[in-house]
């Protein structure tokens, strides 16, 4: 078999497409042996694909902003969606099943500050009318660190990824109040990248045979299915947390029939960080994504 090794920014049940790929046994069905594993500090998507370590990488369309702005040819290209919709919750203390975005006004919200999530999360508040200097958004640091200042009692609410939302429910610590994906609607979040070199290669095609079929079962298997093929993926996960994610992100919409990145969710995301003053001009489609391997 060829080795294929595929790196991921973060670990979440929110990518269960790519997840079910190698869970499900699809890449070896194609002759392929995967290796997976999570980004860190000296273990980057780009360098990964740079010096030919890594050949798929989950990521963001938006992270080859940062290279167009400075003049620079990114070293990967985005050619396939994983989530067409934000995969973040606001997690109160409460239930609250009336509840409007209008009741952050003047409250606190433990927010996740990488990039991306928090420029989603300042467009929703614009989208639904408020101004993000009328609530107070504090930096905890990173993931385990939100989750932890949220049950130690700082903010009204938390800005959490699944299944982290779901597990504050499970322990009775917190209430998911609503999916900022629902108020910002389809938009590219989350893809896979390579570099040009490998999207034209034998790998490539097989890669994404794979990944189609593990992708329409995420889509169409009940959620309980998909968590019990994943569960070796997330060993300290109960279970029903990991299956009530799943099922939430289905009912969301975050994974779309259609694997290519479309036109109209790459011009919501140039809205997003346009919004937020993070790019100065629109960049094209081109730019940031290439064609299916075929």
């Amino acid at each position: 078999m060829s080795r294929i090794h595929i790196r991921v920014t973060r670990h979440s049940a929110f990518y269960s497409p790519l997840i079910l790929t190698l869970a499900g046994n699809y890449l070896r069905e194609e002759g392929l042996e995967p290796s997976y594993d999570v980004v860190t500090p000296a273990l980057t998507v780009a360098d990964g694909i740079r010096d030919g370590t890594v050949q798929v990488a989950q990521s963001a369309p938006a992270t080859n902003f940062g290279f167009i702005e400075r003049g620079e040819t990114p070293p990967h290209m985005h050619f396939a969606q994983i989530n067409e919709r934000d995969g973040f919750f606001l997690v109160g203390r409460r239930p609250e099943p009336d509840f409007s975005w209008t009741d952050l006004i003047g409250k606190t919200v433990v927010a996740d500050h990488f990039f991306q999530p928090l420029a989603m999360f300042r467009y929703a508040l614009h989208r639904q009318g408020i101004d993000a200097g009328r609530i107070t958004l504090i930096d905890a640091g990173d993931v385990e660190a939100i989750d932890r200042a949220f049950r130690e009692g700082q903010g009204n609410y938390v800005h959490l990824q699944g299944p982290a939302a779901q597990q504050m429910e499970k322990d009775r610590v917190g209430h998911v109040v609503a999916a900022v994906g629902q108020a910002i609607g389809p938009v590219a979040f989350s893809s896979l990248c390579a570099s040009r070199e490998w999207l034209a290669t034998d790998m490539a095609r097989a890669f994404l045979r794979a990944y189609r079929q593990a992708r329409q079962r995420v889509i169409e298997s009940p959620a309980a299915e998909i968590a019990a093929m994943e569960s070796s993926f997330f060993p300290t996960i109960d279970r029903e947390v990991l299956t009530r994610t799943i099922a939430d992100y289905q009912r969301l919409g975050c994974w779309a029939p259609a694997v290519d990145i479309s036109r109209a969710s790459y011009e919501t995301l140039l809205d997003v960080f346009e919004f937020n003053g993070l790019i100065r001009q629109r960049h094209p489609y081109e730019l940031a994504v290439a064609p299916l391997p075929v």
